[in-house]
């Protein structure tokens, strides 16, 4: 994440169910150059452009400017009772988040990965700049994966030209990946 986006912007902001809407379209613009959040209403975005319409943030991206303290979301919230209220939710929202921060952290863009089927989608460059290489499903350490699931996931990944990723959270907060790739015998 560029250096110029670290500081505590503060903006106008509503909870819309799992999303943020962020109403302040010059936070907004700054945001979405790190690939955090994207302009309402705008298919494939560029963030070379600049936009005027409000920006929504996805839970994810909204949890991680909140405990980077990157962004003041002007919520009236504290981080954890954001937290707190978005995993109510959705209960599984904690093991993907750790999962989402450990790669965002490493300098990758995380997106949702719901049309692949999978949690999330993971780019080295950024939507509009690349395909994404990865689709990730995050699994807890005591989930139940039979032969099946990954025969699933390795479908999901090849039907669209990715690597399939299965990240596995433990309670203790490790992250183990596993990546799988089709080859031609």
């Amino acid at each position: 994440m560029s250096s110029n986006n670290e500081t505590n912007l503060n903006s106008k902001s509503v909870i819309m169910g799992q999303r943020i809407l962020l109403r302040d379209h010059s936070i907004g613009n700054k945001l979405f150059k790190s690939f955090l959040g994207k302009p309402i209403g705008i298919s494939k975005p560029s963030p070379m452009q600049e936009y005027v319409s409000p920006f929504i943030l996805s839970t994810y991206d909204s949890i991680y400017l909140c405990r980077k303290n990157i962004a003041d979301l002007n919520l009236n919230l504290r981080c954890q009772e954001l937290l707190e209220k978005l995993k109510h939710m959705d209960r599984r929202l904690w093991l993907r988040y750790r999962v989402y921060e450990y790669l965002r952290d490493r300098g990758y863009i995380v997106r949702s990965g719901i049309k692949f089927g999978t949690d999330f989608s993971v780019y080295e460059l950024g939507p509009g700049l690349e395909h994404a290489p990865y689709v990730v499903t995050v699994i807890d350490e005591n989930a139940d994966l039979t032969p099946i699931d990954i025969v699933r996931l390795g479908r999901v990944s090849h039907s669209v030209r990715k690597k399939s990723v299965l990240a596995i959270a433990s309670d203790r907060g490790d992250i183990t990946f596993l990546v799988f790739k089709w080859i031609k015998l």
